[in-house]
């Protein structure tokens, strides 16, 4: 058992959660209007202030809350691909498209990885899908040179969190996969046309150039916060992995997948996927509820959270340890 919980009880309590699945038109309708309008705002204040002269150094300022903004979209983009943002289906599946192409993300392909990443969470017999790289310290020993250089390389926090947000957001994410569906390889080709589009419109009116010194710092910032928080969510010391045979559910969502606890300004940024724990148990429960379930369902007050000082010590953690049971730092191993 990870030391991220205390024992976990019987899963009647489960049932509980049901009653936060009700999605809400008026409070979704409400998310997309205090997000999407303040960030078409700074869009606007960004062009101006490059467009007349101004410091770019105000751009750059105001492109940090405007990445938040986007990170916050891709948050309700998410809901959307778990059903969970409207009651309707085909709103779900509208605002997702059009939430994916502002977060610069193909919803159909997009939605099946993750789908994957829910399902596999943990196990280490499902690696690979959806999931941030991670081998435990027997792979990594007995690997050759090449790969856990690779690895170790991969691992970097400045490669990680620098060359990853440029990577996912303007290579991974255009790429139709080989296993894709049908539908999933419209929908990135659908995105890629719309990105497209709007990228020739803004630049017709202000210069391309113009548009890539708002465009890429806004993408680079909100990537760097976008990886960063799913980093964390399943990369922390007693982080939860198991084999195929005896990994389980509530084991992922309560020991594997972290109770980050942030600041309230980061919380609304994020929206609340810091409760990160409770959509791994219900992924059908959009970001509006989740803090309110948090609070009223007695069992999650187990988890212990995860404090952002405590969180940074994440990033000196690389290897799952099948032994201790836990993640642990290139150093602590030692190759024969």
């Amino acid at each position: 058992m990870s030391a991220h919980t205390k024992a976990i009880p019987n899963t009647g309590w489960l049932k509980e959660l049901t009653a936060y699945t009700h999605s809400h038109t008026v409070k979704a309708v409400w998310q997309l209007l205090n997000t999407i309008l303040p960030y078409f705002v700074l869009w606007a204040g960004m062009i101006y202030f490059q467009t007349h002269g101004f410091s770019y150094w105000i751009v750059l300022l105001l492109s940090l809350p405007a990445a938040g903004l986007m990170v916050r979209t891709f948050i309700l983009f998410h809901d959307c691909c778990h059903g969970s943002f409207f009651p309707s289906r085909k709103a779900n599946r509208w605002v997702g498209y059009l939430t994916g192409i502002l977060a610069f993300t193909p919803f159909e392909e997009w939605r099946r990885l993750h789908n994957m990443h829910h399902a596999t969470s943990g196990n280490l017999n499902r690696r690979g899908t959806g999931d941030i790289w991670t081998m435990t310290v027997d792979e990594y020993c007995s690997a050759g040179k090449g790969k856990r250089l690779g690895y170790r390389l991969f691992r970097n926090p400045f490669i990680l969190m620098g060359l990853g947000p440029i990577f996912l957001f303007l290579i991974s994410n255009r790429i139709v996969h080989p296993d894709a569906k049908r539908e999933d390889r419209r929908s990135v080709w659908v995105t890629n046309m719309a990105i497209i589009v709007i990228a020739f419109i803004v630049s017709w009116f202000i210069g391309f150039q113009n548009y890539l010194l708002i465009q890429f710092p806004i993408l680079f910032f909100a990537g760097l916060i976008g990886i960063w928080l799913f980093f964390v969510q399943h990369q922390y010391e007693d982080a939860y992995w198991s084999d195929n045979k005896q990994w389980s559910l509530v084991q992922s969502a309560l020991n594997g997948s972290s109770f980050y606890k942030l600041p309230k300004i980061f919380q609304w940024f994020s929206g609340n996927i810091g409760f990160h724990h409770i959509h791994h148990l219900r992924p059908g429960i959009p970001n509006y509820n989740l803090e309110r379930c948090n609070e009223d369902v007695p069992t999650l007050s187990m988890v212990k959270p995860l404090t952002l000082k405590k969180s940074l010590q994440s990033l000196k953690l690389h290897l799952w340890d099948e032994k201790q049971e836990k993640l642990v730092s290139f150093r602590s191993v030692t190759i024969n």
